[in-house]
């Protein structure tokens, strides 16, 4: 690549020796020729690993372009290189998607944490209009480090995990709903006042920020002392 290609970003290559989290590029908001761009000089670059967020079909052409033995998960909107995460080390996240509808988010999430190096698990449908499903994972749940919650409509499920679980929560307003929802803020406002203690709010859909959250707080160096 040449001087001008790179002359409109500045890749943070050192974040992962600096940090120990990989690069993160967000995509939709870049033309497909600059994530190809990107992923050209993250290829040539050898100081870790990449995601690749909001990428669309396009996008995610562009990325595998350059970089063809990335993982690409379509769902999540999300592109990885290395494919394979690293061996995964510190407490469980566990990701809950409250609806199908809500799952592209919660996989984001769920796929960052596991790129940061955390195991982790995904539970599906599990909202508050059926309050069984959730309870029927309480075991699974309470040995989580971290619990990432994926919702939009009325956004109430993270209240009802947090009232149940020792873990910090992490809730994810998704834009998921009826008009009232107005594209997920009805959501987010019920999750910032929540009466639940430990819940942390990310933005509404943000999922690659809540699983990159709860990779941190299910850190090696975060575990308690026994």
């Amino acid at each position: 690549m040449t001087a001008e290609e790179f002359a409109d970003f500045d890749l943070d290559h050192g974040r992962t020796l600096r940090r120990g989290y990989p690069e993160a590029v967000l995509c939709d908001a870049k033309t497909p020729d600059q994530v190809r761009r990107v992923a050209a000089a993250c290829r040539q670059s050898s100081t870790g690993a990449v995601i690749f967020t909001r990428a669309d079909e396009a996008r995610a052409e562009a990325v595998l372009a350059e970089l063809p033995d990335a993982r690409h998960v379509p769902e999540a909107r999300l592109l990885v290189w290395p494919a394979e995460p690293p061996p995964p080390t510190g407490g469980l996240v566990v990701v809950l998607s409250a609806g199908t509808s809500d799952l592209p988010v919660a996989r984001e999430a769920e796929l960052t944490a596991a790129h940061l190096g955390r195991r982790t698990r995904l539970v599906v449908d599990v909202g508050v209009a059926g309050l069984h499903r959730v309870l029927g994972h309480l075991e699974l749940l309470r040995s989580a480090r971290a619990v990432v919650v994926a919702a939009g409509m009325d956004g109430a499920l993270p209240s009802v995990v947090a009232g149940l679980v020792p873990a910090p929560v992490v809730a994810v307003p998704t834009s998921v709903g009826y008009g009232a929802n107005l594209g997920g803020v009805a959501a987010l406002l019920t999750m910032l006042n929540s009466c639940a203690p430990g819940v942390a709010v990310v933005n509404i859909d943000n999922g690659y920020g809540a699983g990159h959250l709860a990779a941190q707080i299910a850190a090696p160096d975060s575990q308690p002392s026994a």
